[in-house]
């Protein structure tokens, strides 16, 4: 079934958009039915719950963390995550920057942006994503790549107002990545659309897409 629903999603996917399988409290048999069916990139929003995967499945997966992260706990998974999705202060990405100096790595970061109406989700203004970026602070990052940004548009049916949320970002994306020219700022993911909103977002421009009970039916919480 796992591998039905990766075949059929890929199936729609434009050659760069990367598909992020949202494993987040599926057993470490799922993920492994998916990596055999080729899929390579996993989402996860526990850390300790990554890194207990990491441990037992194959060593060329790319581990992305897309939960709202805990700072004091980045230090479990510098040695190896590939993206941090959902990065909202620049206090985040200095203990980023200090765990992968340890490690000698870079590791890449989308910063979250509030595109939606909704107050339960977390994010930045655009002004506060541009305050970041020019500070001095932010320049002396060595060991962090803002590679680009996140945003979760309003779980709601109206097209319209999906389209306004994820546009507003693109046009954003577009307009940063001309202007800003940082060692540690390459600009080249525009993570949007989960499972519900996809299409739209890959329309409105995006480059990776979340999607998890569309790949490994719905979620246990248990």
């Amino acid at each position: 079934m796992i591998e039905k629903n990766l075949q059929k999603i890929k199936a729609t996917l434009p050659e760069d958009v990367t598909l992020v399988a949202v494993s987040k409290t599926k057993p470490v048999a799922d993920l492994q039915e998916a990596y055999d069916a080729g899929q390579r990139v996993f989402g996860e929003n526990k850390i300790q719950e990554m890194v207990d995967k990491y441990n037992v499945l194959p060593k060329d997966i790319q581990w992305h963390m897309i939960g709202h992260l805990q700072s004091n706990k980045v230090k479990y998974m510098a040695h190896f995550v590939d993206l941090i999705h959902g990065v909202d202060k620049l206090k985040t990405l200095k203990v980023i920057d200090k765990e992968a100096k340890k490690h000698n790595r870079t590791i890449n970061c989308l910063l979250q942006a509030k595109i939606a109406e909704e107050d339960s989700k977390f994010g930045l203004s655009f002004s506060e994503i541009e305050t970041i970026l020019n500070s001095d602070e932010f320049a002396a990052l060595e060991n962090i790549n803002v590679a680009g940004f996140m945003g979760m548009a309003t779980f709601t049916s109206d097209e319209n107002q999906l389209n306004n949320e994820f546009s507003s970002l693109k046009t954003f994306f577009d307009k940063q990545k001309e202007q800003l020219n940082l060692p540690n700022c390459n600009l080249q993911i525009l993570s949007m659309g989960m499972s519900g909103d996809y299409a739209l977002a890959i329309k409105n421009g995006s480059t990776m897409i979340r999607v998890g009970s569309a790949i490994f039916g719905s979620r246990n919480y248990n």
